[in-house]
């Protein structure tokens, strides 16, 4: 009679749609019997993905008949909380998403892979956002290699915490900020399992002074993992945007990262190809070191939309380097006017065109 280890197993090769860990380590699996009679397996789907149970039968049922002599499967669905999933649809239904109070929108920059500067694309596009006259905001959400810090030259800051315990943001360039790197030393490593992730992306979404926001900027980390899961789950966002580098290799990293955002219901906004070239900064000329074209190749087999291109300028990354972004420390250069005309495209697409008033900030 086999094992229930080889159940087990079974069901830890079965992947948690759209993400890398398998629905026994996302905690989906909440019981296993192996009887005479029959297999039961007892599903806890997480509330923001209802129809995952459908989604993963096939996979299941496939995997278990490898199994010799197997007795007969029984799936049974039950709520997040333990309560029948009958029961759960005669309730009224509603969204289980939230949304954070005083912001009005969400913007996830998001990429398949590290390396393809999606954070110094993160904080520029906030910065833009702002000096278009939005309120903007920035949540480094890459709890394990958090850089924006650095970034936006606020590393060895020490955030505030109000009397109700709730955390305020640091002000940087005109922007408010909260990241994993104003918590932890520059070389400290972060050595954290699953839950205390999970804890910590909610405390910076729903225990932040935001104040009011008319767009906050989420840097998700790269891939797929436990910080995409609980923002699936926990919150609304209005867009997404994917950052690639021109190589036609980056091509399966984009389809995971539009994967990643129907999986999460986020719109796709498009797709934006960081360092498409090399500019010399003596002489202007542009080497296209790392391929031409292919992040607009991808965004057309993809169906999605081409939001253009940034060059590989040295000044960014300097400017990054040295916490003074380019779009705050030389707004009339080419790459910060690119990033302005890139601000305005997301504004309108996200609904947030023609705001007029300053930026501004104001916590409690």
């Amino acid at each position: 009679m086999p094992h229930l280890e080889d159940v087990q197993a079974a069901l830890r090769q079965i992947k948690f749609p759209g993400f890398s860990r398998d629905i026994v380590s996302f905690g989906v699996v909440r019981e296993v019997v192996v009887e005479s009679d029959r297999t039961r397996i007892v599903l806890a789907p997480p509330q923001g993905v209802p129809d995952l149970l459908e989604r993963i039968r096939p996979e299941i049922e496939a995997r278990l008949r490898e199994i010799p002599g197997l007795p007969p499967l029984e799936i049974v669905e039950v709520a997040a909380a333990g309560n029948p999933a009958a029961a759960r649809a005669e309730a009224p239904q509603h969204s289980p998403h939230k949304r954070i109070p005083g912001v009005r929108t969400i913007l996830a920059v998001a990429s398949g892979k590290g390396g393809v500067g999606k954070s110094t694309v993160a904080s520029n596009i906030a910065l833009a956002l702002a000096a278009e006259g939005l309120r903007a905001g920035l949540l480094d959400a890459d709890v394990y290699g958090p850089s924006t810090t650095l970034l936006l030259g606020v590393e060895g800051s020490r955030t505030q915490v109000t009397a109700e315990k709730r955390i305020v943001p640091v002000l940087a360039h005109g922007i408010s900020m909260v990241s994993m790197g104003l918590f932890v030393e520059r070389e400290q490593a972060v050595i954290w399992r699953g839950p205390m992730v999970t804890k910590l992306v909610r405390e910076f979404l729903f225990n932040v002074e935001w104040g009011d926001l008319d767009v906050l900027v989420l840097d998700l980390p790269p891939g797929t993992g436990d910080v995409q899961l609980t923002l699936a789950q926990q919150i609304e966002m209005d867009g997404g945007l994917i950052v690639t580098t021109p190589q036609e290799v980056a091509l399966a990293d984009v389809r995971r990262g539009m994967k990643m955002f129907q999986q999460m219901k986020v719109p796709v906004l498009g797709v934006l190809e960081n360092m498409s070239g090399y500019v010399c900064p003596h002489c202007d000329h542009e080497t296209a070191i790392f391929g031409r074209g292919g992040g607009q190749r991808l965004a057309a087999e993809l169906s999605l939309p081409y939001l253009g291109s940034i060059p590989l300028i040295p000044a960014i990354g300097a400017r990054g380097d040295e916490g003074t972004p380019i779009v705050a420390s030389d707004p009339a250069s080419p790459a910060a006017l690119r990033f302005r005309e890139l601000a305005r495209t997301l504004s309108r697409d996200l609904g947030l065109a023609g705001a007029d008033r300053p930026a501004a900030h104001s916590h409690a």
